[in-house]
């Protein structure tokens, strides 16, 4: 088991964190795409998976925990949508899911044991790989310094690592004040970009 295998493994095997609301900057965001296919990278105990497959979306929905992932199905099996969502178990940094999607999230794909640059080689993996032509690629992070991570990158310093070419668009650039939150810093980096 990888490092990162066994930190999600304790994390989740130590809590629930699960609110049932999905991330309010991905419903944003998403709020004017018509449904398709999604990829949730890190989809943790499954609110974003569940919502987006509420709203008609079709989704795939990736972690390296297990524990996380059980809990996500029965919470979808709960809303109605276990039919909507095929849950993976992934390590990104050993594998990543297959095919192209209309819309990937990856939010808050944050982790205290992530190797260096680690975060980065996902994203663009992301990029590169899964996001389907006309498709959007939505990145949302913690912004400023984090308790547990540490300095954490600006939207700047992510599209420089992402090194998109041409064929991409960015729709929104942002930081964005967000309520108080014990894990956060007030703050959240947002990137939407499209590929053409």
């Amino acid at each position: 088991m990888s490092e990162a295998a066994e930190f999600w493994e304790e994390f989740y095997g130590e809590r629930e964190v699960w609110s049932g609301k999905p991330n309010a900057l991905l419903v944003r965001e998403v709020a004017d795409l018509r449904p398709g296919t999604a990829l949730d990278l890190g989809c943790g105990e499954g609110g974003d998976a569940i919502w987006l497959a509420s709203a008609g979306w079709r989704v795939t929905a990736a972690d390296v925990s297990e524990t996380a992932l059980k809990r996500a199905a029965a919470h979808a099996a709960e809303a109605g949508v276990a039919d909507r969502i095929d849950w993976q178990r992934h390590d990104f940094t050993l594998s990543f899911p297959d095919g192209e999607f209309d819309l990937v999230s990856a939010a808050f794909l944050h982790s205290p044991v992530a190797g260096d640059g680690e975060r980065n080689r996902i994203l663009g993996q992301a990029a590169r790989d899964a996001v389907a032509p006309g498709g959007v690629l939505l990145i949302v992070g913690h912004a400023g310094e984090h308790p547990e991570h540490g300095p954490l990158p600006t939207t700047a310093e992510v599209l420089d690592s992402l090194a998109l070419g041409p064929q991409w668009t960015v729709e929104a650039d942002e930081v964005v004040p967000r309520p108080e939150s014990k894990a956060g810093t007030g703050l959240d980096n947002l990137l939407r970009l499209r590929r053409s």
